[in-house]
Parts: structure tokens; C-alpha cells; sequence
């Protein structure tokens, strides 16, 4: 089975080519894994993933799945990727797994338990994930707070960012913090690669971005 991932949520991107022996094997081969440069991915997207193919003479028809970050990060690279996928998902009718960014930065860590996860979204707020990891990962709950809120909140606990000021603030703050770097596509080819067996898979036209932002409720009642 092979299986497609992108990510062009941040300011750069990725795509890999990953291989797994079917359904019921774990294991997934990578095949590959091309970088993206940020800022021109409508040009480049679609040209990268056909070029990625044609090198390991892969047809469009062989591909057996889509694993794409939904979320969150840049407004224009987020909608640039989905619609990409959404259109070979729905020529193909091959599943998506739709990955948080939140949830593959957390996993990239070392951390396992309650792991909190956090990433800048601009405006003194970071968005952020928290996460219960182990054999079975389980998604707690995902949402925006004010950068002085979270830190304030500290109480020992687990945070893996691929921020670096925000590394050095929460650990001054008195979480126990492990840096990373920025999750590649390899990273949600296996996440992706996971749901796909579980059957957590969404169609083209439910496919959304997730942008977390706060409700419209939770904006009033802020602004009052």
C-alpha cells in the first residue's frame, strides 16, 4: 500500500512517500521525504507530488491513502494543501487521515503520559494540544490561549514545543519542557498511516482546516 502525507501548515513544508505491506501490518517505510520552501507552496505543490511519483514510478492510481496536516497554522498554506488532497482524494476515492500539527509535535517528543504540546500564534496567544500518550494515544483537547495564561499555569507539568523562546519562558515557569524540531511529513505519514488502520479516516468533502481559534462567545465575553 503506499501513502501519500503533506504539511504546509508553517512557514515550511514537506511531503513523503511511505510504504506499508497492508492494513494489518504497523510498519510503514518512508520513502521518501521532500522539502518544501514556505511562502510558495501553491506553486510548488502539485509539481512536487508528481514529481515524488514519477522518481519512484508510482502512479497517481497506486496511491491507497492521503495523510495531510488540517491543522493549525498559516491560513493560505493550510488551504493550499487540503485542496490538493481533497482533489486527488476525490478523483482516486482513496481515505484521508487528517493529522493535527499540535499531535505531531507532542509525538515527536520523548514525554509519554499526559504530554502538553504548544506552538506561537502570533499575538501573544500559542495554540495548544494536550495529550494523553502511550500505546494508544487519546487527543484531550486542543484550543488557543494567551501566551501569559499558559505560562501562568504551569504546575509541573509536560510541554514539547518546537518553539524555542517559548522552550526557555516555560521552563522558567516551571514546566518540564523538551524542544523538537519541526514535524516533517515522515512524522504525519506515520501518525496518518495509524488513523488509516483504526478506520479514522474523513472524505474530501468533510475535510476541514483546523484553525483553533476561539469562539465567537469566548471573543464577546473577552471584549466586554
Amino acid at each position: 500500500m503506499i501513502l501519500l502525507a503533506t504539511d504546509t501548515s508553517g512557514k515550511n513544508g514537506s511531503l513523503a512517500l511511505a510504504r506499508a505491506l497492508g492494513l494489518t501490518s504497523p510498519d510503514l517505510e518512508i520513502l521518501d521525504l521532500v522539502p518544501l520552501e514556505g511562502g510558495t507552496f501553491s506553486a510548488q505543490l502539485v509539481p512536487q507530488i508528481s514529481a515524488l511519483l514519477s522518481k519512484h514510478q508510482v502512479e497517481r492510481r497506486d496511491i491507497n491513502g492521503f495523510a495531510v496536516v488540517s491543522g493549525p497554522g498559516s491560513f493560505t498554506g493550510l488551504r493550499v494543501g487540503l485542496a490538493a488532497i481533497k482533489a486527488l482524494a476525490e478523483i482516486l476515492q482513496t481515505p484521508i487521515a487528517a493529522v493535527s500539527r499540535l499531535e505531531a509535535v507532542a509525538r515527536i517528543g520523548s514525554f509519554r503520559g499526559e504530554v502538553i504540546s504548544a506552538i506561537d500564534a502570533g499575538r501573544g496567544e500559542l495554540y495548544v494540544g494536550e495529550y494523553e500518550l502511550g500505546a494508544h494515544p487519546r487527543v484531550l483537547r486542543e484550543r488557543l490561549l494567551e501566551r501569559d495564561e499558559f505560562l501562568a499555569n504551569s504546575l509541573g507539568r509536560t510541554l514539547v514545543t518546537s518553539d524555542l523562546s517559548l522552550a526557555d519562558a516555560a521552563k522558567k515557569s516551571g514546566f518540564h519542557v523538551e524542544k523538537v524540531s519541526d514535524p516533517r511529513a515522515d512524522v504525519i505519514a506515520r501518525i496518518g498511516w495509524e488513523q488509516i488502520r483504526s478506520g479514522e479516516t474523513i472524505s474530501p468533502e468533510d475535510l476541514e482546516a483546523n484553525y483553533i481559534r476561539r469562539s465567537d462567545a469566548e471573543i464577546f465575553a473577552k471584549n466586554l
